[in-house]
């Protein structure tokens, strides 16, 4: 008997546009044995998502009937099937996990009745066996105090917890196929640690497949079996995970290893995929990946290339794999990167900052009266020389992006100080205050939101500009808003554009060359690469190294990704529940942690080179809220070492050496 359990041939999909037909998914095949993951790596655009939405039939109105191919499961052909039938193979053959949990979910059902719904339907269950069942759910998903739980909304339960809430609704069915997309992309990486392992737990419990999709290299690496990588709505490659991660034999998968940062890439560029991914409005006549791969040649803007087994097990998109092709040597023609040597061992003292809290009121009653705060930033206290970057790194919520606003005076601190240079920042009235904005800004998160949709590229760059007084009149200013557009890898026509007609990564080019535009010394980056693909990423991390390294920028670089940290920080500072834990220079936090949570935070990153993996030191429940933090350390209630000293007091800072300090009890009994 066959051990395959889902089998997708010639699967094809698209849209009916204006500009023509769009294939999205183009003559994809692939087969997942039971109990096996397989993966769909891929950046953004192109057609993980559209790929798993075809599998369920659930496809936007535009393409719900522009479907060929064929999936078969146990010899089954889900595209035959009306849209009746395919309500009992959802949620009960095949399963998914979409990627924003918040969004899935019904805001006006507690979590409770959306998994009953999902019993009802399919395992008819109903009444007090429906509630027992949810409780066990819960339960087997690692949700703590189930029948408490199981009762609130969404918009009570943290990020991690919706999380568990989709994957309890989606094996409610007991299905044979779990689509994961993008399960842990919104998630810190101690969450992402504990969705993994719940995922893995679960697939050995129930014998289940999972179909994961993601862009994420390390991810892949921890979890599946095989990988499928995907490009412009094909895929390019297909192996097993050893081999895939052996010797990647697409340019295209090549590239994505090497735009990966990492420590030891440090002092050069990263590798960064030149132009952008082709419009699929067109019919191809050439291989897709062509305009941007090194090795292209003649052929390749002549044939279209098959998928063709190159090795056992190993099939491969590419010319350079076919008789005749000119030999080349693949991993030795990467170009050669530009070392840099950043000018940022200056003593100079740029921004220091000294016992910052933030706190905000709680109101409540008709009288709003002040009934509590919420401890968002609680005595904290860093410094950051000129021309340097210090990563301020932690889990959602811990308050790294209200200390940021703090420091930059768009949110007003409790008590504290803010030095810049010899100015007071918490004691400028509004107008001196307005006058030095233009020596700090920010690149906030999500680029989009940030921009007035309404307004052209130009005029939001300029506007800081004509608010601080910068460039004699509106020719001048012009020259600049267009030597900036070039300066950050855009064109001067580009001015003249909305923001929605841009790519994520040309929306947070623009963000940064308005940052520019002022002459900051100071700029504040809110997660500026936490929502793009690695390739773009790669180019982001560039564009911030060489403004360091030409104008002597300071940066305060506030992520959850300790990839990124390791590559472009010099000095780290670990936050929990609105305090700073450890600090150092980023070898000596990152190579030789000494808190408790910097060690379990560091242990959940998934890595690449096995050889390199440590032991996941879980982290129990979730971080407690910063409206009633515990009391003594706050860290106590979830450290596997904790002291009862921990209990009832707050460490001091400890140092370690010139370079590193601590407050944890730990160091004191040494």
């Amino acid at each position: 008997m066959s051990d395959v359990l889902l089998e997708v041939k010639n699967l094809k999909t698209w849209f009916d546009t204006q500009a023509g037909k769009t294939t999205v998914v183009d003559d994809i095949s692939f087969s997942i044995r039971k109990g096996e993951t397989f993966a769909l790596l891929g950046e953004s655009g192109c057609g993980k998502s559209m790929t798993a939405l075809s599998l369920m039939q659930l496809l936007p109105s535009q393409a719900s009937h522009n479907i060929s191919g064929e999936v078969i499961i146990d010899g089954q052909d889900l595209l035959t099937l009306p849209e009746a039938a395919m309500r009992n193979v959802r949620g009960n053959r095949i399963a998914m996990i979409f990627q924003e949990p918040m969004t899935s979910l019904n805001p006006v059902l507690t979590a409770g009745y959306q998994i009953e719904e999902v019993l009802q339907r399919h395992k008819d269950l109903k009444g007090a066996a429906a509630k027992a069942r949810v409780v066990e759910l819960l339960e087997a998903v690692g949700i703590p105090d189930p029948k408490q739980r199981m009762n609130e909304y969404p918009h009570q339960l943290s990020g991690g917890m919706k999380q568990r809430i989709m994957i309890a609704i989606a094996l409610a069915g007991e299905p044979d196929l779990l689509i994961a997309d993008e399960p842990t992309t919104a998630l810190d990486v101690t969450i992402q640690a504990q969705v993994l392992d719940l995922l893995k737990d679960l697939q050995k419990k129930t014998g289940m497949a999972v179909l994961m999709i993601t862009h994420d290299l390390a991810v892949v690496s921890e979890m599946v079996d095989h990988v499928a990588v995907m490009y412009a709505g094909q895929i390019v490659e297909v192996a097993d995970r050893d081999r895939f991660f052996s010797n990647p034999q697409h340019p295209y998968s090549q590239k994505l290893f090497e735009a990966l940062p990492t420590m030891s890439k440090r002092d050069e560029a990263l590798a960064t995929i030149p132009g952008t991914v082709p419009s699929l409005d067109q019919t191809f006549t050439q291989c897709r990946f062509a305009s941007r791969c090194q090795y292209a040649w003649d052929d390749c803007r002549d044939q279209v290339p098959s998928l063709k087994m190159h090795e056992q097990e190993h099939s491969v998109r590419c010319l350079l794999y076919e008789e005749g092709a000119p030999k080349r040597k693949l991993h030795s023609e990467i170009p050669v990167l530009q070392k840099r040597t950043l000018q940022n061992d200056s003593n100079e003292i740029l921004l220091n900052v000294e016992n910052l809290k933030i706190h905000f009121p709680i109101h409540k009653g008709l009288l709003k009266r002040v009934a509590g705060y919420v401890y968002a930033v609680d005595d904290v206290s860093i410094s950051v020389n000129k021309g340097r970057t210090l990563a301020l790194v932690g889990e959602s919520g811990c308050g790294k992006t209200t200390l940021g606003k703090g420091i930059l005076q768009l949110i007003k601190p409790t008590s504290g100080n803010v030095k810049f240079r010899e100015t007071e920042l918490t004691t400028l009235n509004r107008k001196a205050l307005r006058a030095r904005r233009k020596d700090f800004q920010i690149i906030f998160q999500d680029p989009f939101s940030s921009m007035n949709p309404r307004m052209m590229v130009g005029d939001i760059i300029e506007e800081g500009m004509i608010a601080q007084n910068i460039g004699d009149n509106a020719a001048d200013r012009e020259k600049i808003v267009s030597d900036l557009l070039a300066q950050v890898g855009l064109s001067p026509e580009h001015r003249n554009r909305y923001p929605h007609e841009f790519s994520g990564g040309q929306r947070q080019r623009i963000c940064v060359a308005r940052a520019l535009a002022v002459n900051p010394q100071l700029i504040v980056c809110d997660e500026p690469t936490s929502a793009l693909d690695v390739s773009v990423q790669a180019q982001i991390l560039n564009l911030l190294k060489e403004l360091q390294h030409e104008f002597g920028l300071t940066y305060l670089f506030i992520t959850h990704n300790i990839s990124v940290v390791a590559y472009l920080a010099d000095e780290v500072a670990v936050m929990y529940l609105g305090r700073i834990v450890e600090k150092g220079l980023v070898e000596d936090v990152l190579e030789n942690p000494q808190h408790p949570y910097t060690q379990a935070l560091l242990s959940a990153v998934p890595v690449i080179d096995k050889a390199t993996k440590q032991e996941v030191l879980k982290l129990e429940g979730d971080p407690p809220s910063p409206i009633n933090p515990p009391q003594g350390c706050y860290f106590h209630p979830r450290c596997s070492q904790v002291m009862e000293k921990c209990k009832t007091q707050y460490p001091e800072t400890t140092r370690i050496s010139d370079t590193h300090t601590i407050n944890c009890f730990l160091q004191t009994q040494t």
